[in-house]
């Protein structure tokens, strides 16, 4: 029997991510809760979670727990690109999108911010391993 099929692996793993509107537009104050929304569904989805979100006028935190077979980078391919898709699609969106991305079916800047977390410090981590053996 292989170790994937015993999976007695143990995770806490969950990340801050931010995305920021394309040349920092402030599309957010109008479209925050339709992204919220997106962002939500494609989680279920894609079999990560969303622990907590909140949006400002030109940016958005995420902070998902996710699995060791998921990676960040495809967490943040997917959400940027299908949140991009599915906001050209929305009726209500439409209008605003165009009048700000005439040249292409844009949404989100190059790039992200993503910072690991975990349940205890850096600190407390160092003291434990120290105090092994």
């Amino acid at each position: 029997m292989d170790y994937e099929s015993k999976n007695h692996s143990k995770h806490l793993l969950i990340v801050h991510l931010i995305f920021v509107c394309k040349y920092r537009k402030k599309l957010l104050l109008k479209m925050g809760d339709t992204v919220k929304r997106m962002v939500m569904e494609i989680a279920d989805e894609q079999d990560f979670s969303v622990l907590e979100m909140e949006v400002d006028k030109d940016h958005i935190h995420l902070l998902i727990q996710y699995n060791p077979a998921q990676s960040i980078l495809s967490m943040v391919r997917l959400l940027k690109q299908l949140t991009t898709y599915r906001l050209w699609r929305e009726s209500d969106c439409l209008e605003l999108l165009s009048k700000n991305f005439w040249k292409e079916k844009t949404f989100w800047s190059d790039g992200y911010f993503a910072c690991s977390i975990g349940n205890v410090s850096k600190d407390a981590i160092t003291k434990y391993i120290k105090s092994q053996g």
